[in-house]
């Protein structure tokens, strides 16, 4: 199997491991936050929610993002199972996080829906196993305020520390073997979206 898909894939399209109830997204926490999270399935005291916080459907991006959970700050890297009906309100709420006059109007104008917006949407190279990146883009959703208590308190029903998922195909894709690193990965397929459900977000 190569390390690269072979599918053409449309640019921007979300894609995620899901149920029909449920999507999972990654973040990446130093130990102190995230082992005490994949404990408790919530995030401790010590997660603070006044900041904002990315999470990405993508298990590569993230591996690209932590290097594999070896930076600094990043090494304990969680899978979080999230209500779909909260993900998608994220979504409708979003903004796109860079000024595009088509859909924000003038530069005055987007940076007043950047602030009101609970959400913001970054769409950046997915990365095959080498972490190379590929054309088409990968969703990143940050989540502020509103958005970030409702994550928080709300919409997680799990918790899980893939950290050592991630070691395992780390040293597969170091040792060269690439297929089976490949089937390791989780199943990330396309995300149903309505039409026109990403059109805010140059999608």
């Amino acid at each position: 199997m190569p390390d690269q898909p072979t599918a053409i894939e449309p640019k921007f399209r979300i894609r995620a491991a899901h149920t029909p109830t449920t999507i999972t997204v990654y973040q990446a926490y130093r130990p102190g936050i995230g082992v005490p999270a994949a404990r408790a399935g919530r995030f401790p005291a010590s997660w603070k929610r006044e900041r904002m916080t990315w999470i990405k459907p993508s298990f590569l991006w993230m591996m690209y993002r932590c290097g594999w959970g070896t930076k600094e700050g990043q090494e304990t890297v969680l899978a979080v199972d999230i209500t779909r009906t909260g993900f998608e309100w994220a979504i409708e709420n979003a903004c796109l996080s860079h000024h595009v006059p088509a859909l924000h109007g003038t530069p005055a104008d987007f940076k007043r829906a950047l602030r009101e917006a609970p959400a913001r949407v970054q769409w950046d190279p997915e990365r095959d196993l080498r972490l190379n990146p590929l054309p088409h883009r990968s969703l990143q959703l940050g989540l502020a305020g509103e958005a970030a208590a409702r994550y928080a308190d709300e919409w997680i029903v799990d918790i899980r520390d893939v950290t050592p998922l991630a070691r395992e195909i780390h040293g597969a894709v170091r040792a060269g073997r690439l297929e089976e690193a490949a089937t390791l990965l989780p199943e990330e397929r396309p995300y149903p979206v309505g039409e026109g459900a990403l059109t805010h977000l140059g999608a």
